[in-house]
């Protein structure tokens, strides 16, 4: 028998093999798990070079992977003043009169549209501490972002224009941009002109990003872009230097007006990989967000926003998913409101039987009682991050609840009721909209804050099992992922407390003894 690389011992495992749920070794070689036991059932594993770590009581379980992520494209995203604790104008003036210049610019990001206390996001409500520096502050959601009077005129933004997909130079009633951008089109005439990080430094902060990940736990993520292109270069230059720490799969986008020849350069980017990342899949924006007024509703918000698409023409989506589903090409879908849900669980329907457990929603942030059963009756993979309840309010006076309405706010972030209809359920943080922690992502799903705080929780095991062995059947690796058993990666993660019986408030700061990806220890503090 060939010696083990690593075995691990004095440890609680909770396998999520239905053979054998419980264990307390395991054996690693090759990248993949050889054995899981007892002790005496790992004994013949050992060899002069087997590396033996003694877990000391923790509880191992698969490794945890963040089903929907944004590590390299927010590296980028994340630039200058961090704006995620601003809680109203005289905050965020504070910030921004204070903030670092990166190459002359204000840069800010996670910005929370609470900040504005109901008013309409405007550049007139800071540039007076900014001087002359022009300013690009994200929004925390990824979807807006304010700019002020210097940067829209150096980007040449002088007014309205029209856009292939779903976006707005918002102006007030003379014309003038207010700097209020919303949707990527709008958001990228001034963004593409923001200060961008050098190549070194890129390279250098997704690695300690990646490390910082790792260090709560994850093995892998589900990266829901390509950046602009030059993710996969980038990623090869790493893995030239050094391992990644994650394992990533990442999907590129197919924005609204993609003919067959972008379709077919989607469908030819499938299975471009390196050591530990690999290209797999496409993600579609079906719409944008509640907060922006661009989330796709079948009634309009409080502001008369939220009857449209972010696909001008919804057919037109449809049509894109019908080529690449014909390609074996999986998708994964933006859908927060309850129209655009609807829409693209009408598009899986028209697929056929073959598609099931191909595709994905991601988001779902509101969504009605008629429509939860049809998300396991398709095979449809529901993808939700818990953290984002955190931008809400339990009293609903919080921008997102009040342009819903008592009702739509109500339904907010149903994890637990997708479960209960049978759905398959793969839990992340969308980072950097929300903190990459992994432990985290599990507590707030074991108490949802906020609007969905009324709510129905998942429970334990239904929370691992949504960063494991769902998280696997969303990437269609539950034959190779998800679980701890013979044959299968050599994913794991290890924690003082056990995931599934402790309480959300320790479980969010349990330490992470040991994190393994692909056999591969990329967190070790036994």
């Amino acid at each position: 028998m060939p010696a083990a690389d690593t075995v691990l011992t004095g440890a609680r495992v909770r396998t999520l093999d239905p053979a054998r749920p419980r264990a307390g070794a395991v054996a690693l070689r090759g990248g993949e798990i050889a054995a899981v036991g007892d002790t005496a059932d790992v004994r013949d594993w050992l060899g002069p070079a087997t590396q033996v770590l003694d877990l000391g009581g923790a509880t191992l379980t698969p490794g945890l992977t963040d089903a929907h992520s944004h590590p390299v494209w927010g590296v980028e995203m994340a630039t200058g003043t961090d704006l995620s604790h601003v809680r109203d104008l005289d905050q965020l003036r504070a910030a921004l009169r204070t903030a670092d210049r990166t190459g002359g610019w204000v840069l800010g990001f996670g910005l929370d549209h609470n900040a504005f206390g109901g008013r309409p996001v405007d550049r007139d409500l800071v540039e007076d501490v900014l001087g002359a520096a022009p300013a690009f502050l994200r929004l925390y959601d990824g979807h807006s972002a304010l700019a002020t009077g210097p940067a829209l005129a150096a980007a040449g933004v002088t007014g309205p224009r029209a856009f292939d997909q779903r976006s707005e130079i918002v102006c007030d009633g003379d014309g003038r941009p207010t700097g209020h951008l919303v949707e990527h089109a709008a958001m990228s005439l001034v963004g593409a002109l923001a200060p961008k990080p050098a190549p070194a430094e890129r390279r250098a902060r997704l690695l300690a990003l990646l490390d910082a990940m790792a260090a709560t736990g994850l093995t892998g993520a589900h990266v829901m872009d390509l950046g602009d292109g030059d993710v996969p270069a980038l990623l090869a230059t790493v893995e030239y230097e050094t391992d990644l720490p994650l394992r990533l799969r990442l999907a590129p986008w197919c924005m609204p007006g993609a003919d067959e020849e972008a379709l077919a350069a989607l469908v030819g980017l499938q299975g471009v990989r390196g050591r530990h990342w690999q290209v797999d899949g496409v993600k579609f924006f079906m719409d944008g967000t509640v907060e922006g007024g661009t989330a796709w509703l079948d009634h309009a918000d409080c502001h008369g926003q939220g009857t449209e698409a972010f696909w001008p023409d919804p057919h037109a989506y449809a049509r894109a998913v019908r080529f690449l589903h014909a390609a074996g090409v999986r998708t994964a879908t933006h859908a927060i409101g309850d129209a655009a849900v609807r829409h693209v669980l009408d598009t899986v329907a028209s697929l056929g039987e073959g598609a099931r457990m191909r595709h994905r929603i991601e988001h779902i942030e509101t969504v009605p009682d008629d429509q939860l059963k049809r998300f396991a009756e398709l095979g449809v993979i529901a993808s939700m991050q818990p953290p984002h309840t955190a931008y809400t309010r339990a009293d609903h006076t919080d921008e997102w609840s009040r342009r819903l309405g008592g009702e739509r706010a109500a339904r907010a972030w149903r994890c637990r009721d997708l479960r209960d209809a049978g759905a398959v359920l793969a839990l992340g943080s969308d980072w950097p909209i929300a903190h990459h922690d992994a432990r985290r992502v599990l507590a707030t799903a074991l108490r949802p804050l906020g609007a969905a705080s009324g709510g129905r929780a998942l429970t334990g095991p239904m929370a691992l099992e949504g960063m494991t062995s769902h998280a696997a059947l969303a990437a269609g690796e539950q034959a190779v992922a998800g679980r701890i058993a013979p044959g299968y990666r050599a994913d794991l993660t290890a924690l003082a407390l056990d995931p599934v019986t402790a309480a959300p408030d320790e479980l969010a700061e349990a330490p992470v003894r040991l994190t393994v990806s692909g056999g591969r220890i990329t967190h070790n503090a036994l």
